[in-house]
């Protein structure tokens, strides 16, 4: 898969291709349905598939301070997005100048001058350009305009029991930010088709997880990091360079609240594991959340809890 920083320099050959649009945070079920269309058209056009995305996210340019919780880190969406046979993973860096472009104006310079779109398809809320003012039906009028086709692709979600009925929960960004800010793990793993993962860089913390005879690996976050609810988790812990190796790991989300704690953190005890990681890139991915944070009156009695934690790990990981 190529990978792109704008659209300003493509390929001398550049020819026509199959586009889908958006900010793709999660590459949720429903993005992965979405992206996958595209795909499965632009094969049976013999052109090449587009995934075009933003950076950084939309809401954080058009209201400063309003970054919604990141699902995945820029490098993490193209991994995923790769796994579903993509052609091209176009990052348009996302300015106040091209915020401020009309629908009329995205369309001609980007999906016409610059990628020289044949189709594109977007979600059936795809909303676009200035004050997201284009609609679906923008796309279609402005395609019939410029020579392109565009539709929607319809989206993706399942019916959940609940108080006795049965409601329909469509798969949204928003919906796996809701299910993790809750604690909900497996709710948000059930929407994004796999376990919420945490990227981030093992620091130096207060070492108490050593005092206690359970050293943890504290994990310095990207800014916008989706963080589950506090609690203790049962997690895979994924070190740098793993290829494809995992460790069952307890994961404690908060602020130690034991030991008056203020700071949030995330810690993570690696089960059967006693190596240096500091300094390393690793990833944790949340499989179920195993009790909410607690306050003990003593060490002990935090000592006597965490074992029961490893131990309730080990039966959620099957490790």
């Amino acid at each position: 898969m190529q990978r792109w920083r704008g659209v300003t320099d493509l390929p001398g050959d550049w020819g026509r291709c199959v586009v889908t649009i958006g900010v793709f945070d999660g590459v949720h079920k429903g993005h992965q349905a979405l992206i996958s269309r595209t795909v499965e058209v632009a094969r049976q056009r013999g052109l090449p598939s587009v995934v075009l995305t933003f950076d950084p996210h939309p809401a954080e340019v058009v209201r400063p301070g309003s970054h919604p919780a990141q699902l995945t880190t820029l490098t993490r969406k193209a991994e995923l997005v790769e796994q579903l046979g993509v052609d091209v993973f176009a990052v348009l860096p996302f300015t106040v100048e091209l915020s401020r472009l009309s629908p009329d104006e995205f369309v001609h310079e980007i999906l016409v001058d610059r990628l020289h779109a044949a189709t594109v398809i977007v979600g059936e809320n795809f909303r676009f350009g200035h004050k997201a003012a284009g609609t679906v039906e923008t796309l279609k009028t402005l395609g019939r305009r410029f020579g392109f086709t565009a539709y929607e692709a319809g989206l993706q979600g399942h019916s959940s029991p609940e108080d006795g009925e049965h409601t329909e929960i469509t798969y949204s960004s928003t919906y796996v930010r809701s299910c993790i800010d809750a604690g909900e793990v497996v709710a948000a793993a059930e929407a994004l088709g796999r376990p919420h993962r945490l990227e981030g860089i093992v620091v130096r913390g207060e070492g108490r997880g050593r005092d206690l005879g359970y050293p943890t690996a504290n994990l310095s976050l990207p800014r916008f990091a989706a963080v589950p609810a506090d609690g203790v988790y049962a997690c895979w812990f994924v070190p740098q360079g793993a290829d494809g190796k995992r460790l069952p790991s307890a994961v404690s989300v908060g602020t130690n609240p034991t030991f008056s704690g203020r700071e949030r953190t995330v810690e993570a005890y690696v089960l059967d594991f006693d190596s240096d990681l500091y300094g390393q890139h690793v990833a944790l991915d949340f499989v179920r959340r195993l009790r909410g944070q607690i306050a003990f009156d003593t060490p002990d009695a935090l000592i006597a809890e965490i074992d029961k934690d490893v131990l309730r790990t080990r039966q959620a990981l099957g490790a």
